[in-house]
């Protein structure tokens, strides 16, 4: 018959001992997890523009919230820009993958829209050259985008996509909708890729809201669903500042319980000038 041994009781003390050590643990886990979202948005903000340009009567806003997996960086991005002879840009998207690599890419792309933006007008034409140099530098990532041109004398617009999400409008007097005009590839698919443009104008105050799919898609959230929710919280808000606007899409996108990272870009028009879409 195999004696036993003896058991060994544990003390209050290694009990308590043990318990702080894992909550030095847990507090530990959560700083570091904290410094590197603290990191991320620093790294994002310093990659999208400080600011957007302003004209009398052109008010804009945009804001961005991380990944909420991988690294906390992603390839969202929302940009604008000076043209020559007074016309601006505004470009949104969205590069694949939430690491260094789309960040980086996602850099590349802003930087080529702007540098053919300056020399080409039409903003398809604009997305196909774009599109071109992203493949000559041969990376694997492809990146979905909005661009729009805008010009302040006839408040025009005229918006090219690449497989990105549709925009969202409305005015004070009651209109709204979502703008599925026809697009193109994403960049970096495939070579020569055309990219179809529609022209409208900006009413008066009325709003355009340019955004990613972060920002109305999620774990079972279909797409649909989330720009019904956006479509509602723009033509409740229409006439309101913009930056009140994009505040208020960016709950939605936190009611869909996605991880990907998300930003917004809202252009509305608040002087007297055209009066039709």
């Amino acid at each position: 018959m195999t004696p036993r041994r003896p058991s060994k009781s544990v003390s209050a003390d290694d009990l308590l001992t043990t318990l702080g050590r894992l909550t030095a643990r847990a507090r530990a886990g959560a700083e570091m997890q904290q410094a590197r979202v603290e990191l991320a948005e620093a790294l994002q903000r310093e990659m999208l523009p400080a600011s957007l340009p302003a004209l009398p009567g052109l008010r804009s806003a945009a804001r961005y919230v991380p990944a909420r997996h991988g690294l906390d960086i992603g390839g969202d991005w929302y940009d604008g820009f000076p043209l020559p002879e007074g016309a601006l840009a505004f470009s949104i998207g969205d590069v694949q993958g939430h690491d260094v690599e789309a960040a980086a890419f996602m850099g590349q792309v802003r930087v080529g829209l702007r540098a053919v933006s300056a020399v080409v007008e039409d903003p398809g034409e604009v997305l196909s050259r774009a599109n071109d140099v992203l493949l000559s530098l041969d990376c694997e990532l492809f990146a979905t985008c909005t661009l729009l041109r805008f010009d302040p004398e006839t408040w025009e617009l005229e918006t090219a996509r690449a497989g990105h999400v549709p925009t969202v409008w409305a005015t004070v007097d009651g209109r709204y909708g979502i703008t599925d005009d026809e697009g193109g590839l994403p960049l970096g698919v495939e070579p020569g890729a055309g990219y179809a443009v529609t022209r409208r104008r900006l009413d008066q105050a009325g709003s355009i809201v340019l955004l990613t799919d972060g920002v109305v898609e999620g774990p079972s959230f279909p797409i649909d669903v989330g720009l019904a929710r956006v479509v509602r919280v723009v033509q409740e808000a229409a006439g309101a500042d913009p930056d009140e606007i994009a505040a208020e899409i960016m709950k939605v996108a936190d009611s869909t319980g996605h991880a990907d990272d998300a930003a917004v870009l809202v252009l509305s028009h608040d002087a007297a000038g055209p009066r039709r879409w």
